[in-house]
Protein backbone atom coordinates (compact mmCIF):
# COMPACT_ATOMS: atom_id res chain seq x y z
CA UNK A 1 0.00 0.00 0.00
CA UNK A 2 2.70 2.41 0.93
CA UNK A 3 4.50 1.36 -2.29
CA UNK A 4 1.32 2.45 -4.11
CA UNK A 5 0.85 5.98 -2.42
CA UNK A 6 4.48 6.42 -3.22
CA UNK A 7 4.17 5.80 -6.94
CA UNK A 8 1.07 8.23 -6.76
CA UNK A 9 2.92 11.23 -5.17
CA UNK A 10 5.98 10.94 -7.37
CA UNK A 11 3.64 10.92 -10.43
CA UNK A 12 1.60 13.90 -8.93
CA UNK A 13 4.83 16.06 -8.51
CA UNK A 14 6.19 14.55 -12.11
CA UNK A 15 2.89 15.84 -13.59
CA UNK A 16 2.92 19.43 -11.82
CA UNK A 17 6.92 20.30 -12.25
CA UNK A 18 5.83 19.70 -16.18
CA UNK A 19 2.99 21.73 -16.22
CA UNK A 20 5.16 24.51 -14.62
CA UNK A 21 7.89 24.20 -17.70
CA UNK A 22 5.22 24.38 -20.08
CA UNK A 23 7.21 23.70 -23.25
CA UNK A 24 10.03 25.32 -21.71
CA UNK A 25 13.23 23.73 -20.76
CA UNK A 26 15.30 24.14 -17.36
CA UNK A 27 18.75 25.14 -17.78
CA UNK A 28 21.99 22.94 -16.87
CA UNK A 29 25.70 23.31 -16.62
CA UNK A 30 28.58 20.76 -17.81
CA UNK A 31 32.26 21.53 -16.98
CA UNK A 32 32.63 23.98 -19.81
CA UNK A 33 30.27 26.43 -18.52
CA UNK A 34 32.14 28.55 -16.50
CA UNK A 35 29.98 28.58 -13.41
CA UNK A 36 29.43 25.11 -13.19
CA UNK A 37 32.14 24.10 -10.43
CA UNK A 38 30.53 27.30 -8.16
CA UNK A 39 26.83 25.82 -8.80
CA UNK A 40 28.08 22.00 -7.88
CA UNK A 41 29.98 23.65 -4.66
CA UNK A 42 26.67 25.14 -3.77
CA UNK A 43 24.17 22.88 -4.65
CA UNK A 44 25.64 19.74 -5.30
CA UNK A 45 28.13 19.51 -2.66
CA UNK A 46 27.43 16.19 -1.39
CA UNK A 47 28.37 14.65 -4.75
CA UNK A 48 32.20 13.73 -4.87
CA UNK A 49 33.59 12.66 -8.00
CA UNK A 50 37.34 11.01 -8.88
CA UNK A 51 38.95 10.88 -11.76
CA UNK A 52 40.54 7.32 -13.14
CA UNK A 53 44.49 8.54 -12.04
CA UNK A 54 43.14 8.90 -8.44
CA UNK A 55 42.55 4.83 -8.29
CA UNK A 56 45.54 2.14 -8.63
CA UNK A 57 45.96 1.01 -12.11
CA UNK A 58 46.27 -2.88 -10.58
CA UNK A 59 42.74 -2.17 -9.46
CA UNK A 60 41.29 -0.58 -12.84
CA UNK A 61 43.16 -3.43 -14.99
CA UNK A 62 41.31 -6.30 -12.53
CA UNK A 63 37.69 -4.79 -12.43
CA UNK A 64 37.83 -4.15 -16.45
CA UNK A 65 38.80 -7.48 -16.98
CA UNK A 66 36.00 -8.70 -14.76
CA UNK A 67 33.53 -6.62 -16.31
CA UNK A 68 34.46 -8.06 -20.44
CA UNK A 69 34.60 -11.63 -18.05
CA UNK A 70 31.17 -11.51 -17.02
CA UNK A 71 30.07 -10.15 -20.23
CA UNK A 72 31.62 -13.02 -22.42
CA UNK A 73 30.28 -15.65 -19.87
CA UNK A 74 26.58 -13.99 -20.85
CA UNK A 75 25.66 -13.10 -17.26
CA UNK A 76 24.33 -9.72 -17.47
CA UNK A 77 20.42 -9.93 -18.55
CA UNK A 78 17.49 -7.16 -18.58
CA UNK A 79 15.12 -6.89 -16.15
CA UNK A 80 11.35 -7.32 -16.64
CA UNK A 81 10.28 -4.83 -14.58
CA UNK A 82 7.03 -2.95 -13.32
CA UNK A 83 6.41 1.42 -13.60
CA UNK A 84 2.93 2.39 -12.61
CA UNK A 85 1.09 -0.66 -13.45
CA UNK A 86 2.95 -1.59 -16.59
CA UNK A 87 5.68 -3.87 -17.83
CA UNK A 88 8.83 -2.95 -19.05
CA UNK A 89 11.84 -4.51 -20.28
CA UNK A 90 14.95 -2.28 -19.08
CA UNK A 91 17.27 -0.54 -21.78
CA UNK A 92 20.40 -1.58 -19.33
CA UNK A 93 21.26 -5.52 -18.79
CA UNK A 94 22.25 -6.29 -14.95
CA UNK A 95 23.96 -8.59 -12.31
CA UNK A 96 23.86 -7.95 -9.05
CA UNK A 97 26.92 -9.37 -6.72
CA UNK A 98 27.98 -9.14 -3.26
CA UNK A 99 27.61 -10.71 0.16
CA UNK A 100 25.69 -13.94 0.00
CA UNK A 101 22.19 -14.19 1.18
CA UNK A 102 21.57 -10.15 0.50
CA UNK A 103 19.17 -9.57 -1.97
CA UNK A 104 18.07 -5.95 -3.60
CA UNK A 105 15.18 -4.59 -4.84
CA UNK A 106 14.16 -1.61 -7.38
CA UNK A 107 11.25 -1.18 -9.41
CA UNK A 108 9.02 -4.01 -7.90
CA UNK A 109 11.59 -7.03 -9.14
CA UNK A 110 13.85 -8.27 -6.14
CA UNK A 111 16.90 -9.92 -7.30
CA UNK A 112 18.79 -12.08 -5.07
CA UNK A 113 23.01 -11.30 -4.90
CA UNK A 114 26.01 -14.04 -7.11
CA UNK A 115 27.73 -14.19 -4.11
CA UNK A 116 31.43 -12.86 -4.25
CA UNK A 117 34.24 -14.58 -2.32
CA UNK A 118 33.49 -14.56 1.23
CA UNK A 119 35.75 -16.08 4.47
CA UNK A 120 33.40 -19.23 5.96
CA UNK A 121 31.55 -20.24 2.20
CA UNK A 122 32.23 -22.72 0.27
CA UNK A 123 31.67 -21.00 -3.39
CA UNK A 124 32.14 -22.82 -6.40
CA UNK A 125 31.72 -20.78 -9.68
CA UNK A 126 31.12 -21.89 -13.69
CA UNK A 127 34.73 -20.91 -14.26
CA UNK A 128 37.77 -19.73 -12.96
CA UNK A 129 37.34 -16.56 -14.57
CA UNK A 130 33.83 -15.49 -12.93
CA UNK A 131 35.85 -16.24 -9.83
CA UNK A 132 38.50 -13.42 -10.85
CA UNK A 133 36.04 -11.49 -11.75
CA UNK A 134 33.75 -11.53 -8.28
CA UNK A 135 37.08 -11.24 -6.33
CA UNK A 136 37.98 -8.03 -8.67
CA UNK A 137 34.25 -6.32 -7.35
CA UNK A 138 35.17 -7.15 -3.95
CA UNK A 139 38.56 -5.37 -4.32
CA UNK A 140 36.54 -2.38 -5.71
CA UNK A 141 33.92 -2.81 -2.96
CA UNK A 142 36.86 -2.54 -0.37
CA UNK A 143 38.49 0.55 -2.19
CA UNK A 144 35.04 2.73 -2.09
CA UNK A 145 34.30 1.74 1.19
CA UNK A 146 37.27 4.12 2.43
CA UNK A 147 37.01 6.38 0.06
CA UNK A 148 33.37 6.90 0.70
CA UNK A 149 34.75 7.19 4.77
CA UNK A 150 37.64 9.96 3.70
CA UNK A 151 34.71 12.15 1.71
CA UNK A 152 32.20 11.74 4.44
CA UNK A 153 35.26 13.40 7.39
CA UNK A 154 36.08 15.49 4.51
CA UNK A 155 32.98 17.38 4.35
CA UNK A 156 32.75 17.27 8.44
CA UNK A 157 29.35 14.85 8.41
CA UNK A 158 30.68 12.88 11.34
CA UNK A 159 33.20 14.35 13.81
CA UNK A 160 35.30 11.25 14.01
CA UNK A 161 39.00 11.77 12.34
CA UNK A 162 39.83 8.45 11.06
CA UNK A 163 37.91 4.49 11.51
CA UNK A 164 39.70 1.45 11.73
CA UNK A 165 38.27 -1.63 9.27
CA UNK A 166 41.40 -4.41 9.95
CA UNK A 167 39.08 -6.61 7.92
CA UNK A 168 39.78 -4.37 4.62
CA UNK A 169 43.24 -3.34 5.71
CA UNK A 170 44.07 -7.19 5.94
CA UNK A 171 42.88 -7.48 2.43
CA UNK A 172 44.32 -4.47 1.15
CA UNK A 173 47.46 -4.65 2.37
CA UNK A 174 48.11 -8.33 0.30
CA UNK A 175 46.61 -6.08 -2.89
CA UNK A 176 48.67 -3.23 -3.75
CA UNK A 177 51.23 -1.17 -1.06
CA UNK A 178 49.86 2.09 -3.27
CA UNK A 179 46.02 1.22 -1.96
CA UNK A 180 47.31 1.66 1.35
CA UNK A 181 49.72 4.37 0.84
CA UNK A 182 46.53 6.38 -0.56
CA UNK A 183 44.06 5.29 2.43
CA UNK A 184 43.27 7.28 5.98
CA UNK A 185 43.00 3.89 8.26
CA UNK A 186 45.27 2.31 10.46
CA UNK A 187 45.05 -0.58 13.70
CA UNK A 188 46.79 2.33 15.43
CA UNK A 189 44.36 5.49 15.36
CA UNK A 190 41.22 3.46 16.48
CA UNK A 191 41.70 5.34 19.96
CA UNK A 192 40.35 8.52 18.00
CA UNK A 193 36.83 6.86 17.08
CA UNK A 194 34.04 6.99 19.65
CA UNK A 195 31.62 3.65 19.15
CA UNK A 196 28.43 5.57 17.68
CA UNK A 197 31.07 7.72 15.27
CA UNK A 198 32.32 3.84 14.20
CA UNK A 199 29.40 2.29 14.16
CA UNK A 200 27.48 5.00 12.01
CA UNK A 201 30.42 4.93 9.28
CA UNK A 202 30.47 1.29 8.99
CA UNK A 203 26.49 1.17 8.33
CA UNK A 204 26.53 4.14 6.09
CA UNK A 205 29.71 3.09 4.05
CA UNK A 206 30.24 -0.80 4.26
CA UNK A 207 28.60 -1.43 0.68
CA UNK A 208 26.92 -5.37 0.91
CA UNK A 209 26.42 -5.70 -2.47
CA UNK A 210 27.35 -3.66 -5.96
CA UNK A 211 24.71 -3.89 -8.89
CA UNK A 212 26.67 -4.30 -12.46
CA UNK A 213 25.61 -2.71 -15.35
CA UNK A 214 26.00 -2.61 -19.41
CA UNK A 215 24.44 -1.61 -22.05
CA UNK A 216 26.03 -0.54 -26.10
CA UNK A 217 23.38 2.25 -27.16
CA UNK A 218 23.88 1.51 -30.80
CA UNK A 219 22.39 -1.61 -30.32
CA UNK A 220 19.07 0.01 -28.88
CA UNK A 221 16.43 1.06 -31.12
CA UNK A 222 14.98 3.67 -29.01
CA UNK A 223 15.77 5.43 -25.59
CA UNK A 224 13.97 7.90 -23.64
CA UNK A 225 14.63 11.39 -24.02
CA UNK A 226 15.61 13.23 -21.03
CA UNK A 227 12.88 15.59 -20.28
CA UNK A 228 13.20 18.21 -18.31
CA UNK A 229 16.53 19.66 -19.44
CA UNK A 230 16.59 18.54 -22.89
CA UNK A 231 20.30 16.41 -21.91
CA UNK A 232 19.30 13.77 -24.91
CA UNK A 233 18.90 9.68 -24.48
CA UNK A 234 19.04 8.55 -21.14
CA UNK A 235 20.07 5.04 -20.54
CA UNK A 236 18.30 5.26 -16.88
CA UNK A 237 15.69 8.08 -16.10
CA UNK A 238 15.66 10.42 -12.98
CA UNK A 239 15.15 8.43 -9.61
CA UNK A 240 16.26 7.80 -6.16
CA UNK A 241 18.05 4.88 -5.60
CA UNK A 242 15.90 2.24 -3.33
CA UNK A 243 16.22 -0.25 -0.85
CA UNK A 244 19.08 1.91 0.80
CA UNK A 245 20.27 1.68 4.51
CA UNK A 246 19.09 5.52 5.23
CA UNK A 247 21.57 8.03 4.55
CA UNK A 248 23.99 5.88 3.65
CA UNK A 249 26.76 6.30 0.12
CA UNK A 250 26.06 5.11 -3.24
CA UNK A 251 29.60 4.90 -5.36
CA UNK A 252 29.87 4.11 -8.83
CA UNK A 253 32.82 3.00 -10.94
CA UNK A 254 32.29 3.46 -15.00
CA UNK A 255 33.98 1.69 -17.95
CA UNK A 256 33.11 3.44 -21.05
CA UNK A 257 34.84 1.46 -23.77
CA UNK A 258 35.69 4.73 -25.04
CA UNK A 259 36.85 4.64 -29.36
CA UNK A 260 37.26 7.21 -32.09
CA UNK A 261 34.04 8.19 -32.18
CA UNK A 262 33.82 9.93 -28.59
CA UNK A 263 36.93 11.35 -29.70
CA UNK A 264 35.93 13.55 -32.66
CA UNK A 265 32.88 14.67 -31.35
CA UNK A 266 34.71 16.08 -28.78
CA UNK A 267 36.74 18.02 -30.99
CA UNK A 268 33.39 19.77 -32.14
CA UNK A 269 33.09 21.92 -29.10
CA UNK A 270 29.29 21.41 -28.80
CA UNK A 271 27.09 23.39 -26.77
CA UNK A 272 25.55 21.79 -23.78
CA UNK A 273 26.31 18.01 -23.36
CA UNK A 274 28.00 16.01 -25.75
CA UNK A 275 26.24 13.51 -26.88
CA UNK A 276 28.95 10.79 -27.71
CA UNK A 277 29.68 10.65 -24.35
CA UNK A 278 28.56 9.39 -21.26
CA UNK A 279 27.68 11.48 -18.68
CA UNK A 280 25.31 11.51 -15.44
CA UNK A 281 22.79 13.79 -14.96
CA UNK A 282 21.39 15.65 -11.35
CA UNK A 283 18.92 18.05 -10.21
CA UNK A 284 17.32 18.72 -6.93
CA UNK A 285 14.25 16.41 -6.55
CA UNK A 286 11.11 18.64 -8.23
CA UNK A 287 13.30 22.02 -8.06
CA UNK A 288 12.95 24.13 -11.09
CA UNK A 289 14.83 27.00 -10.00
CA UNK A 290 17.93 25.11 -9.13
CA UNK A 291 19.80 24.02 -12.66
CA UNK A 292 20.71 20.60 -13.30
CA UNK A 293 24.68 19.31 -13.49
CA UNK A 294 25.55 16.88 -16.58
CA UNK A 295 29.00 15.23 -15.34
CA UNK A 296 31.35 13.28 -18.14
CA UNK A 297 31.79 9.84 -17.20
CA UNK A 298 35.34 8.58 -18.84
CA UNK A 299 37.01 5.24 -18.25
CA UNK A 300 37.80 4.20 -14.57
CA UNK A 301 36.10 7.39 -13.12
CA UNK A 302 34.04 7.47 -10.50
CA UNK A 303 31.56 9.60 -7.81
CA UNK A 304 30.47 9.38 -4.61
CA UNK A 305 26.51 10.26 -3.43
CA UNK A 306 27.09 11.30 0.29
CA UNK A 307 24.43 10.94 3.10
CA UNK A 308 21.67 12.85 2.26
CA UNK A 309 22.24 13.35 -1.64
CA UNK A 310 20.52 10.36 -2.78
CA UNK A 311 17.21 11.73 -0.82
CA UNK A 312 17.14 15.12 -1.57
CA UNK A 313 18.57 15.17 -5.38
CA UNK A 314 17.65 13.00 -8.23
CA UNK A 315 19.94 11.24 -10.70
CA UNK A 316 19.94 10.03 -14.28
CA UNK A 317 22.22 8.07 -16.41
CA UNK A 318 22.83 9.95 -20.10
CA UNK A 319 24.04 7.53 -22.63
CA UNK A 320 27.10 8.01 -24.79
CA UNK A 321 27.59 6.40 -28.22
CA UNK A 322 30.19 3.72 -26.73
CA UNK A 323 29.56 0.51 -24.69
CA UNK A 324 29.37 0.94 -20.84
CA UNK A 325 29.75 -0.54 -17.60
CA UNK A 326 29.27 0.39 -14.32
CA UNK A 327 29.63 -0.88 -10.36
CA UNK A 328 27.07 0.59 -8.22
CA UNK A 329 28.10 0.07 -4.85
CA UNK A 330 25.22 0.47 -2.38
CA UNK A 331 24.43 -0.52 1.53
CA UNK A 332 20.94 -2.25 0.80
CA UNK A 333 18.62 -2.59 3.86
CA UNK A 334 18.55 -6.33 3.87
CA UNK A 335 16.74 -6.67 7.26
CA UNK A 336 14.05 -8.15 5.57
CA UNK A 337 15.27 -9.65 2.13
CA UNK A 338 17.57 -12.67 2.78
CA UNK A 339 16.38 -16.57 3.22
CA UNK A 340 18.18 -16.45 6.54
CA UNK A 341 15.86 -13.71 7.71
CA UNK A 342 12.79 -15.66 5.84
CA UNK A 343 13.47 -19.32 7.43
CA UNK A 344 13.54 -17.16 10.73
CA UNK A 345 10.13 -15.46 10.16
CA UNK A 346 8.52 -19.14 9.65
CA UNK A 347 10.18 -20.39 12.62
CA UNK A 348 8.21 -17.68 14.59
CA UNK A 349 4.63 -18.26 12.76
CA UNK A 350 5.15 -21.88 13.46
CA UNK A 351 5.77 -21.31 17.25
CA UNK A 352 2.03 -20.57 17.83
CA UNK A 353 1.21 -23.66 16.08
CA UNK A 354 0.87 -27.18 18.44
CA UNK A 355 -0.12 -30.77 17.90
CA UNK A 356 -1.71 -33.39 19.50
CA UNK A 357 0.50 -36.54 20.57
CA UNK A 358 -2.20 -38.97 20.14
CA UNK A 359 -4.79 -37.62 17.44
CA UNK A 360 -1.63 -35.43 15.30
CA UNK A 361 -4.16 -32.98 14.87
CA UNK A 362 -3.40 -29.46 14.71
CA UNK A 363 -4.80 -26.49 16.79
CA UNK A 364 -3.28 -23.01 17.47
CA UNK A 365 -1.83 -21.31 20.86
CA UNK A 366 -3.01 -17.98 20.87
CA UNK A 367 -5.83 -16.55 18.99
CA UNK A 368 -4.69 -13.11 20.46
CA UNK A 369 -5.00 -10.25 17.87
CA UNK A 370 -1.33 -9.48 17.69
CA UNK A 371 -0.36 -13.18 17.46
CA UNK A 372 -2.80 -13.94 15.03
CA UNK A 373 -1.73 -10.64 12.73
CA UNK A 374 1.92 -11.63 13.38
CA UNK A 375 1.80 -15.11 11.96
CA UNK A 376 -0.73 -13.91 9.28
CA UNK A 377 1.92 -11.00 8.01
CA UNK A 378 4.15 -13.59 7.70
CA UNK A 379 2.12 -15.40 5.68
CA UNK A 380 2.12 -18.96 7.59
CA UNK A 381 -1.04 -19.80 5.39
CA UNK A 382 -3.38 -22.11 7.73
CA UNK A 383 -7.36 -22.94 8.04
CA UNK A 384 -6.84 -23.15 11.29
CA UNK A 385 -7.92 -19.44 12.43
CA UNK A 386 -10.89 -20.03 10.02
CA UNK A 387 -11.79 -22.80 12.23
CA UNK A 388 -11.43 -21.79 15.45
CA UNK A 389 -13.66 -18.27 14.70
CA UNK A 390 -15.62 -20.14 13.68
CA UNK A 391 -16.57 -21.87 16.90
CA UNK A 392 -19.51 -19.78 19.52
CA UNK A 393 -17.55 -20.95 22.74
CA UNK A 394 -14.54 -18.24 22.23
CA UNK A 395 -15.54 -15.26 24.63
CA UNK A 396 -17.23 -13.04 22.13
CA UNK A 397 -15.09 -9.57 22.78
CA UNK A 398 -11.70 -12.13 21.73
CA UNK A 399 -13.54 -13.26 18.81
CA UNK A 400 -14.51 -9.80 17.46
CA UNK A 401 -11.00 -8.78 17.81
CA UNK A 402 -9.81 -12.04 16.21
CA UNK A 403 -12.53 -11.62 12.89
CA UNK A 404 -11.82 -8.49 12.27
CA UNK A 405 -8.25 -8.62 12.40
CA UNK A 406 -7.68 -11.91 10.20
CA UNK A 407 -10.82 -10.04 8.16
CA UNK A 408 -8.51 -7.48 7.17
CA UNK A 409 -4.83 -9.08 6.63
CA UNK A 410 -6.70 -11.69 4.34
CA UNK A 411 -8.63 -9.26 2.11
CA UNK A 412 -4.84 -7.21 1.78
CA UNK A 413 -3.15 -11.06 1.00
CA UNK A 414 -6.24 -11.44 -1.74
CA UNK A 415 -5.18 -8.66 -3.12
CA UNK A 416 -1.60 -8.97 -3.34
CA UNK A 417 -2.42 -12.71 -5.29
CA UNK A 418 -4.19 -10.90 -7.63
CA UNK A 419 -1.27 -9.12 -7.89
CA UNK A 420 1.02 -12.07 -8.18
CA UNK A 421 -0.82 -13.64 -10.80
CA UNK A 422 0.56 -11.29 -13.01
CA UNK A 423 3.95 -12.13 -11.58
CA UNK A 424 6.78 -15.08 -12.07
CA UNK A 425 9.64 -16.66 -9.92
CA UNK A 426 11.95 -18.46 -12.99
CA UNK A 427 11.23 -20.42 -16.01
CA UNK A 428 11.50 -23.92 -15.77
CA UNK A 429 14.47 -25.37 -17.63
CA UNK A 430 15.86 -22.95 -14.07
CA UNK A 431 13.99 -24.06 -11.42
CA UNK A 432 15.94 -26.81 -9.95
CA UNK A 433 18.95 -24.10 -9.64
CA UNK A 434 16.55 -21.61 -7.47
CA UNK A 435 16.46 -25.07 -5.18
CA UNK A 436 19.76 -25.55 -4.99
CA UNK A 437 20.51 -22.28 -4.07
CA UNK A 438 18.15 -21.88 -1.27
CA UNK A 439 19.23 -24.82 0.36
CA UNK A 440 22.77 -23.89 0.02
CA UNK A 441 22.03 -20.35 1.39
CA UNK A 442 20.06 -22.21 4.17
CA UNK A 443 22.98 -24.35 5.30
CA UNK A 444 25.40 -22.08 4.61
CA UNK A 445 27.14 -23.71 1.41
CA UNK A 446 26.92 -22.32 -2.01
CA UNK A 447 28.83 -24.62 -3.80
CA UNK A 448 26.20 -25.41 -6.45
CA UNK A 449 25.41 -21.39 -6.59
CA UNK A 450 27.54 -21.01 -9.54
CA UNK A 451 28.10 -24.32 -11.06
CA UNK A 452 25.61 -24.54 -13.25
CA UNK A 453 25.85 -23.62 -17.45
CA UNK A 454 27.01 -20.08 -18.85
CA UNK A 455 24.54 -17.05 -17.79
CA UNK A 456 22.32 -18.96 -14.96
CA UNK A 457 24.24 -17.18 -12.32
CA UNK A 458 21.99 -14.38 -13.07
CA UNK A 459 18.78 -16.22 -13.85
CA UNK A 460 19.29 -17.72 -10.54
CA UNK A 461 19.23 -13.96 -9.58
CA UNK A 462 16.26 -12.85 -10.64
CA UNK A 463 12.81 -13.57 -8.34
CA UNK A 464 9.70 -11.34 -8.96
CA UNK A 465 9.28 -11.15 -13.37
CA UNK A 466 6.14 -10.71 -14.66
CA UNK A 467 4.45 -13.47 -16.85
CA UNK A 468 1.32 -12.60 -18.71
CA UNK A 469 2.42 -9.07 -20.25
CA UNK A 470 3.35 -8.33 -23.52
CA UNK A 471 6.90 -7.24 -22.57
CA UNK A 472 7.18 -10.77 -21.16
CA UNK A 473 6.62 -12.08 -24.60
CA UNK A 474 9.13 -10.31 -26.34
CA UNK A 475 11.53 -12.17 -24.68
CA UNK A 476 13.46 -15.13 -25.45
CA UNK A 477 11.93 -18.49 -25.14
CA UNK A 478 14.48 -20.14 -22.30
CA UNK A 479 13.97 -16.56 -20.60
CA UNK A 480 10.16 -16.46 -20.53
CA UNK A 481 8.88 -16.56 -17.19
CA UNK A 482 5.99 -18.93 -15.48
CA UNK A 483 3.68 -17.87 -12.62
CA UNK A 484 5.03 -19.08 -9.49
CA UNK A 485 3.70 -19.72 -6.45
CA UNK A 486 0.05 -20.95 -7.63
CA UNK A 487 -2.58 -23.66 -7.38
CA UNK A 488 -6.20 -24.25 -7.96
CA UNK A 489 -9.02 -24.09 -5.86
CA UNK A 490 -9.75 -27.84 -5.51
CA UNK A 491 -6.12 -28.26 -4.71
CA UNK A 492 -6.73 -30.68 -1.42
CA UNK A 493 -2.72 -30.13 -0.16
CA UNK A 494 -3.59 -26.54 0.26
CA UNK A 495 -5.53 -25.38 3.60
CA UNK A 496 -7.09 -21.85 1.69
CA UNK A 497 -8.30 -22.03 -2.18
CA UNK A 498 -5.95 -19.62 -4.32
CA UNK A 499 -8.85 -17.43 -4.87
CA UNK A 500 -9.60 -15.92 -1.33
CA UNK A 501 -13.15 -14.51 -2.50
CA UNK A 502 -15.18 -16.83 -1.00
CA UNK A 503 -13.50 -17.06 2.42
CA UNK A 504 -13.59 -13.43 2.72
CA UNK A 505 -17.09 -13.13 2.12
CA UNK A 506 -17.79 -16.10 4.95
CA UNK A 507 -15.95 -13.56 6.91
CA UNK A 508 -17.48 -11.04 6.83
CA UNK A 509 -21.03 -12.60 7.14
CA UNK A 510 -19.66 -13.70 10.45
CA UNK A 511 -18.70 -10.01 11.39
CA UNK A 512 -21.91 -9.14 10.82
CA UNK A 513 -23.66 -12.02 12.61
CA UNK A 514 -22.31 -10.97 16.05
CA UNK A 515 -22.75 -7.53 15.50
Amino acid sequence: MKRRAGEREKELKKKKLLEELGGNRLPYMTPADADFHQLWKTKYSKLIFRKSDTIPEELHQMVQEGFLTLRKHDCFFQDLVRIKGKDFVTPVSRILIGNPGCTYKYLNTRLFTVPWPTEGYDIKYCSPQVHDACKALIRLNDYLHIEAVKALQGQNLFETKEIKDSTVIDREQNFATSFMDKGSVSKDQSSCVSEDDYISLKNRTSYNLTLLNYMDPLQMLYLKQEPYFGMGNMAVSWHHDENLVERSTVAVYSYSCEGSAVEESNEQKLKGRDPAVWHVGLKVAWDIETPGLAIPLHQGDFYLMLDDLNMTHQHCVLAGFSPRFSSTHRVADCSRGTLEYIFGQCELALQNLQTDSESMASSLKSLETAVVKQVEEIHNETSLVLSEVGKQEQIEEQRNETLSCFLMVLTERQKLRQEWIARVTFNSSNKIWVLFRALNLASGNLSRCLSGPPGVCQRVGKLLHRCQSEAAESLPEDQKPECHPFWTDDDCNMPLPYDLEEVIANLQNLVQSVE
